[in-house]
């Protein structure tokens, strides 16, 4: 890691892919990662982590089942994170990030946490299955793609 300041918008005009996190900096045991997102990722948990989500710029929703009263389907919901706001998926509830207009984000989670997690759905060619990327380094193959 770089231990110069880096500037986010830079950042995330340095890639094109999208649900392909790069990770800008490292903060003890924790990687700061970036994405473009557009469209649906998986459902998917993280059992022995939290996840932090703050949007840069655009819409993110992320669809829950973690039973919360009011939510649809026995236990569905969706919050809404404009530009600006901040949000915690507790540690193993299975959560699903969207955005229709594709939005940037910023995540904070423990290094070496996979994108897709420790369960989740197939993962389609379109979601980059990994434990994220540094600034410059291309994606990774397709996970239905990998030998």
């Amino acid at each position: 890691m770089i231990n110069e300041p880096i500037d986010l918008p830079t950042a995330l005009k340095s890639f094109d892919q999208l649900w392909s996190p790069r990770i800008v900096t490292q903060v003890n045991d924790y990687d700061v990662r970036i994405a473009k997102v557009a469209g649906e990722h998986i459902w998917h948990a993280h059992e022995n982590t939290d996840e932090f989500f703050l949007v840069l710029d655009g819409e993110l929703s992320i669809g829950l089942r973690d039973g919360e009263p009011g939510g649809a389907d026995g236990g569905e919901r969706v919050v809404v994170l404009p530009k600006g706001a901040v949000f915690v998926v507790p540690r193993g509830v299975e959560h699903r990030p969207f955005s229709t207009a594709g939005a940037s984000i910023l995540m904070f989670e423990p290094t070496g946490t996979s994108t897709v997690g420790d369960r989740h759905d197939p993962v389609p060619g379109h979601v980059d299955a990994t434990t994220g990327h540094a600034l410059g380094q291309p994606r990774s193959l397709p996970y239905a793609s990998r030998p």
